[in-house]
């Protein structure tokens, strides 16, 4: 029996050579994670080889996302429109909001192909239950199509409420799609949703499991929240769907989050990754081009927006530029709220220099975890950037979810990337980025609320903490590349 062990034990570490070399040679990951997973292979050789088959596999991403009907909707024409203008300063700015950021403006258009709308309204949810309220008043009123796209679906009191109104808009005729993470959904099932596929509804999953809890595809998750409803009205943002976010968890409390309302031409960009998520998604049910989808849009209000998105399968990091230029371009002071902070060298860098630089900078941050291993490490990243000068606020009043960066009461951005290894390369994002000082502005009064109900990390505090806790850092910030 001991030497059927070590023979097994044996050929897994011989495996592990040529894994190893595969990883450093032809995979090109960063340094970082690549000495992490070596790590994990060499001193866990039979654990590590199985996640390492389950979380460390690159995706393949060619042809992952297509839409033949994307150009019907003219976004490839309309973009190349923007960049020639706003490179030879012809471009009609309508507020200077937008202008200033022209240079961020042309990253998203050039490498996201994120088109800038300037004709939206936008309204801001701090709370899950106004959020829902907003959303299942939207749905009722819906006239044509709902489309639904959410990482993490549950069907408890909050999900039937939304599916009690998807049943009763098939039965009017309206068309119902459903798309949902297979992961982050992981006790939901396609079953679940029977009624509402016999009325005409369609649902989909993403990257759906071989076996349960075992998924080749388990590392990559569309963590996208979208709503799209008759072409007209999209939401964007952090919660997701359960009663959880409702404040209704005992663990969590109450749940801070932030969610945009958006009416508008932004809309349109928010379809149109909806409907590449599906098409991805779906075996044989595309959705093909229809006017219906793509209304024409009364001007709404005068929010500029360009909705980016990221994952996998991008070139560029997009969000996490978009992050960085964002900071960059700061004179003023930096906001900055995310449930996860583990930045990379780059992001650290930014971040040091606009201390260094006299720039008031302040991130906060939860004062529980839901992932344990990254709360350690948030920690860890957060007390070396004390040194720098930067303001750290632990948020005392529940749980803080939300995904958000304002600079200057000028710029923001709100969506689903956290500033981690995993939203900037690993999972499907999408953030609307906002070019507008009263959006921007009534965005950086929450996060001064919230830093009433939050209490301050000082040097002091920090350097205070116990062993224990320093050496939770030290294991987290080692593994934290493939956290």
């Amino acid at each position: 029996m001991i030497s059927f062990i070590s023979l097994i034990v044996s050929g897994v570490i011989i495996l592990n050579i040529p894994l190893a070399i595969t990883i450093i040679f032809l995979e090109r990951r960063d340094a970082s994670s690549t000495w992490a997973w070596i790590m994990i292979l060499f001193f866990i050789p039979i654990l590590g080889f199985g996640l390492y088959l389950l979380f460390g596999r690159k995706l393949r991403k060619k042809h992952l996302f297509r839409w033949e009907g994307k150009n019907k909707v003219g976004i490839d024409n309309l973009i190349e429109f923007q960049m020639e203008a706003i490179e030879d300063d012809s471009f009609d700015f309508r507020l200077d909001d937008a202008s200033h950021y022209k240079e961020l403006i042309i990253m998203h258009l050039h490498n996201n192909h994120a088109v800038l709308t300037q004709d939206n309204k936008v309204d801001i949810f701090a709370d899950g239950r106004e959020k829902f309220d907003a959303l299942l008043h939207d749905l009722e009123n819906a006239k044509n199509h709902i489309h639904i796209q959410y990482y993490i679906f549950k069907l408890d009191n909050l999900g039937k409420s939304i599916y009690d109104v998807l049943l009763a808009k098939a039965k009017q005729g309206v068309e119902v799609r459903v798309l949902y993470d297979a992961m982050g959904s992981r006790s939901l099932r396609k079953r679940h949703f029977k009624e509402l596929i016999e009325l005409g509804g369609q649902v989909e999953v993403f990257f759906p499991s071989i076996f349960p809890l075992i998924n080749p595809r388990m590392n990559y998750r569309n963590h996208r929240k979208i709503v799209v409803i008759d072409g007209r009205i999209g939401y964007i943002g952090g919660f997701n769907v359960g009663d959880e976010y409702l404040g209704l968890n005992k663990r969590f409390g109450y749940w801070r989050d932030t969610h945009l309302r958006i009416e508008g031409s932004s809309v349109h960009p928010l379809q149109t990754r909806f409907i590449l998520d599906w098409n991805q998604a779906s075996a044989n049910q595309d959705i093909e081009y229809s006017d219906s989808y793509f209304p024409a849009i009364p001007m709404k209000g005068t929010v500029g927006l360009q909705i980016v998105s990221s994952g996998p399968d991008s070139d560029w990091e997009q969000i996490k530029n978009g992050y960085l230029k964002l900071i960059m371009m700061a004179k003023k002071y930096i906001y900055i709220q995310t449930p996860y902070f583990i930045p990379d060298a780059s992001f650290m860098d930014t971040l040091r220099i606009a201390c260094l630089s006299g720039i008031d900078v302040r991130i906060m941050i939860p004062n529980k975890p839901d992932h344990i291993f990254v709360y350690w490490a948030t920690y860890s990243y957060v007390g070396e950037l004390l040194e720098a000068g930067a303001k750290i606020y632990i948020y005392e009043n529940g749980f803080l979810h939300t995904k958000m960066i304002v600079i200057d009461d000028e710029a923001s951005t709100v969506g689903t990337a956290n500033i981690d290894v995993r939203s900037f390369k690993l999972n499907f994002e999408v953030n609307a980025f906002i070019y507008d000082r009263e959006t921007s502005h009534e965005l950086a009064e929450l996060f001064e609320a919230d830093m009433q109900l939050s209490t301050e990390l000082t040097r002091e505090l920090y350097e205070q903490r116990s062993l224990k806790i320093k050496f939770k850092e030290s294991l987290a910030r080692l593994i934290s590349p493939i956290l």
